[in-house]
């Protein structure tokens, strides 16, 4: 199983001393979060795209590649890459660069977004949202599977002959999980191309993401993928933690009560009883977190979600800290334990590399990828014709 942390990197005043970071400053406090992941010996570092104030995340592959730069081991991931307002084609060049580049420690979640102006500023209609989803990431998978791509749709000019590149690294694409928190039709299409569902259910409660995975666990089934408890599943969570649990409580409640997305709404009481958040001792957080799996069965990555509504970096970097060194191991040993036989593990790069050397028999080190001519598109046995 696989844990990480992930970040909308929004920029929001800190309110016990009014202190708002620069936009330097916030990204530079994302790259020291990624490294420090992987010290304390996370699995996962992925960070959100937002086009607008206050978050500054507008060039997810730009960020990974430089924290990539700088780290060995950890997967660089999205919390979310924007497959209705990006084109495909960038994606799949984007994705496969930074595959190559980071040795293959990339993969990343699609999802739609929760910004709706977005749309417009790309030149797309959010009444389509859907229906663009599921034509570019259909057009996405096209790009990375087939070296010669010949496609018309709806949303984008037709492509003629037209090869991205780079190939993916090693001829197997990023792995996609597909995010959503309340569409049936991304929970349907994740199962469709046996891919992952990630239900990021930071603030619904446990009984919505049930429904959720287990509609994609059973169409996943259905397409003939595996059995439904071997679907790949991702769940999103919250925490802040101090070695006494009071002293959580009474350091988190002014960033709870003055955050945009939480401030006016539910007490911090009743929303870390309805919400995966968990405000209190490690240990607490790991009793919390042992339960997620007996409501949506056994799954492969747990994200976090620590450096929100303005908390200073000093305490950002000792949740993680405590994060990696008080309640990771513990719940990858416990869950370790109670996982079936049959449940996949979580897709790595190397793991999907030798499923596909195993699938074609042998890995043919002379494949090389057929592009058109330069000049005219055309393959040589087109041109012939």
């Amino acid at each position: 199983m696989q844990f990480g942390i992930f970040t909308i990197a929004d920029i929001t005043p800190d309110p016990m001393t009014g202190k708002v970071p620069t936009e330097n400053e916030r990204l530079k406090n994302m790259i020291e979060m990624g490294r420090l992941a992987e010290q304390v010996g996370l699995d996962v570092f992925a960070i959100g795209e937002h086009h607008n104030p206050p978050f500054v995340t507008s060039s997810p592959t730009t960020t990974l590649a430089y924290l990539g730069a700088q780290t060995e081991r950890i997967i660089l991931s999205t919390a979310t890459t924007l497959i209705t307002t990006n084109d495909p084609v960038k994606i799949a060049e984007d994705y496969a660069m930074l595959q190559h580049l980071t040795g293959g420690r990339v993969d990343l979640v699609m999802g739609r977004g929760n910004t709706g102006p977005v749309y417009p500023w790309f030149g797309q209609d959010i009444r389509k949202g859907i229906e663009i989803a599921i034509e570019n990431y259909d057009l996405l998978r096209r790009l990375w599977t087939e070296d010669v791509v010949n496609w018309e749709g709806q949303f984008r000019t037709p492509l003629q002959q037209f090869t991205s590149t780079p190939r993916p690294l090693d001829g197997v694409a990023p792995f996609v999980w597909h995010g959503s928190i309340r569409s049936p039709q991304i929970a349907e299409q994740a199962a469709y191309y046996g891919d992952g569902f990630l239900h990021n259910n930071i603030f619904w409660p446990m009984s919505h993401t049930k429904q959720m995975v287990q509609l994609y666990r059973e169409r996943y089934e259905h397409y003939g993928h595996g059995k439904a408890h071997q679907a790949y599943v991702g769940l999103g969570g919250q925490a802040f933690m101090r070695k006494n649990s009071q002293d959580a409580w009474n350091e988190f409640r002014p960033y709870f009560d003055n955050a945009p997305v939480y401030g006016g709404g539910p007490s911090m009481e009743d929303f870390t009883a309805q919400t995966p958040l968990t405000v209190g001792s490690p240990e607490q957080v790991v009793e919390r977190y042992l339960t997620m799996a007996d409501h949506v069965g056994d799954y492969q990555r747990q994200m976090f979600l620590m450096d929100h509504a303005g908390l200073p970096q000093k305490t950002v970097l000792e949740q993680i800290e405590l994060l990696g060194t008080e309640v990771v191991p513990v719940l990858r040993r416990e869950l370790e334990a109670r996982k079936l036989a049959d449940v996949p593990e979580a897709p790595t790069h190397a793991g999907r590399v030798a499923a596909a050397e195993a699938e074609r028999g042998a890995f043919d080190d002379s494949y090389k990828f057929e592009t058109g001519d330069n000049w005219t598109g055309l393959r040589a046995e087109d041109a012939r014709r």
